[in-house]
């Protein structure tokens, strides 16, 4: 631009001192020549401003600088430039700049709060397009104004499609039914329904009206949700929580297999294998069942294992110790007694065991030592599911599994008279054995670590079995069975000098009972060198010979075996035959 082009008088200050922009003149030094009322009103802005201008760069090479600053919480815009003024030189024309400032602080603030709309429009609009609902919004004449990119997937149509249509027409085509926006258009208030589109989805909508200060509605914002889905969902979820509540029962099954009342079926043994399957079996019936094994086998707890898995398991479990209670009292436990039954019965009378164990199990243990008196009262029960009070009349109905409990032959004992065959073959329904711990040895390991844990838990101390220990453990006969493990366990745990029990901190009877086993097993071997297994020494009657050898062969078999039934198993015998020997022979 030349200068001619923007020439200005120095003799119109009147003009520029009404301005509401500041002014300032200068010439090439930078030197202020002229400044208007509205420059000299902003102070030293004016000369702060010029000075940090290069003017003899701007006048020379026509040049237009723009630029804003911030000053006192206030925003300026300003621009330097060259220009002519008339009457100033010979020629008529000189060059200068000039410097026009104007306060911009309100346009700033405007431009601020106009990119924050801007910001939060891009916000909504990025939620709207994203959101996994249909957003549908639409003018107070049920014309669409916009829609959310998810109306593809619900409706079939682009948003492109629906844009500009109106509510109606779109009902009518049966894109959706019914229309919200018609609903509420109708009824002035918001509407909830439930929508079926052409594309087989079923939507909950709901509409909103928006409303003017008059209550004139003015736009309409619908947002749908894709039921269809929701429905797939809760149908998944139901199979889930059935496959889920399929699992809990497996685990459940799992957990009450190996436990029972908190006691753990620990076993290694394919024995024992056999004989949980078996329980198993047998815990899913109400049938009479008779635990039969030594002393320390661990009877009770099969008891426990039994009425965990029946049908009966939220229903008592009571148990009495027919050994451990006089025979007086005894009868008075298990079948009750009216008021004034006897000499101090209690004014109230008292329910049985029986009674107690209504719709639940009842665990006669050691019943081999049950008096024959009672055993009539018990096999009445059995057969008539029944009892009657002492010193009652009226017959009480009962409900109740027996699970009864002995290490001792009851065969023998029916044979001397000592218990009633009737009552045996009431009990015998289902006979479980357990074999004692010296016939499981695969069981001895296992059952060790068990109790280590549970007792070092219990009493807080940390030991460990040195190798030697477990294999002298492991070959020992355990004549008290599980219940003797478990208590030389505790005593390990409470007694044990160092964290590693080695074999001298084992009982010395332990010891020494392994020691002569294990020097019995060697003559043993050597004796069986013999390929007959009998060794002769002297000629004597042959009748003789034979009751000798038989007398031996049955003390080593029951020594070794423990009951009757065990040493008939191994000799080979019926154990009634057995049973006439040893009367025979004056052996009991």
């Amino acid at each position: 631009m030349k200068l001619m082009e923007r020439g200005l008088s120095l003799q119109e200050p009147v003009i520029l001192d009404a301005l509401p922009i500041g002014i300032l003149i200068v010439d090439v030094e930078g030197k202020i020549l002229f400044q208007n009322r509205t420059a000299v009103a902003w102070g030293m802005l004016g000369e702060h401003l010029v000075r940090q201008m290069d003017w003899m760069k701007i006048i020379q090479e026509d040049m237009l600088v723009r630029e804003q600053v911030h000053v006192n919480e206030r925003w300026y815009a300003y621009q330097a430039m060259s220009i002519g003024l008339k009457g100033r030189s010979q020629e008529g024309i000189n060059a200068f700049g000039m410097m026009v400032i104007e306060e911009i602080t309100e346009y700033q603030k405007l431009k601020k709060e106009l990119d924050e709309y801007r910001t939060s429009f891009q916000d909504l609009q990025t939620i709207f397009d994203n959101s996994y609902d249909v957003i549908y919004v639409s003018d107070g004449r049920g014309i669409t104004m916009r829609v959310s990119s998810a109306c593809e997937r619900l409706w079939g149509m682009k948003k492109e499609e629906l844009v500009g249509r109106s509510v109606f027409e779109l009902e009518a085509e049966g894109v959706f039914r019914p229309s919200v926006t018609r609903l509420v258009l109708e009824t002035g208030r918001k509407v909830q329904v439930l929508q079926e589109t052409k594309t087989g989805r079923r939507l909950m909508v709901v509409g909103t009206p928006i409303k003017d200060a008059s209550g004139r509605i003015v736009r309409v914002v619908n947002a749908s949700r894709d039921v269809t889905e929701i429905e797939e969902l809760e149908r998944e979820l139901h199979q889930l929580k059935s496959i889920v509540e399929g699992y809990r029962r497996q685990i459940v099954k799992l957990q009450e297999r190996r436990e029972a009342h908190g006691e753990r079926l620990v076993y290694r043994s394919k024995a024992m294998e056999k004989l949980v399957a078996l329980i198993e079996r047998v815990a899913a019936t109400d049938s009479t069942v008779l635990i039969l094994g030594e002393s320390g086998v661990g009877k009770e707890i099969i008891v426990n294992y039994i009425h965990r898995l029946s049908s009966r398991a939220n229903k008592p479990l009571i148990k009495i110790n027919c050994a451990a209670i006089p025979d007086s009292l005894l009868e008075s436990e298990l079948f009750g007694y009216e008021p004034g039954a006897f000499t101090g019965a209690d004014k109230h009378g008292k329910a049985g065991l029986f009674e107690l164990s209504h719709e639940g199990t009842l665990f006669l243990d050691e019943i081999g030592d049950m008096p024959i008196s009672l055993q009539a009262k018990l096999l009445r029960v059995l057969q008539e599911k029944e009892v009657v009070r002492i010193g009652g009349h009226k017959p009480i109905r009962v409900d109740v599994r027996i699970i009864a409990a002995t290490n001792q032959d009851l065969q023998y004992l029916v044979e001397k008279g000592k218990f009633r065959q009737d009552l045996y073959y009431r009990l015998n329904v289902i006979p479980i054995i357990v074999p004692p711990l010296r016939e499981r040895r695969e069981d001895i390991i296992p059952l060790i670590h068990h109790f280590l844990n549970l007792y070092q838990s219990k009493i807080g101390r940390s030991i460990t079995l040195a190798k030697e220990t477990l294999e002298l453990l492991e070959a020992y006969d355990w004549p008290g069975n599980v219940r003797e493990l478990q208590n030389i366990v505790e005593r390990l745990v409470v007694t044990a000098e160092s964290e590693v029990v080695t074999v001298d901190q084992l009982p010395a009877a332990l010891k020494q009972r392994t020691s002569s086993r294990s020097k019995q097993e060697s003559k043993g071997e050597m004796a069986a060198e013999d390929k007959d297994g009998v060794d002769v020494k002297r000629i004597i009657p042959l009748r003789d010979a034979v009751r000798t050898v038989e007398m031996k062969l049955i003390r080593m078999a029951l020594k070794e075996y423990g009951t009757i039934s065990n040493a008939a198993k191994e000799l080979k015998v019926d154990q009634s035959t057995l049973s006439r020997k040893i009367q025979k022979l004056n052996m009991r």
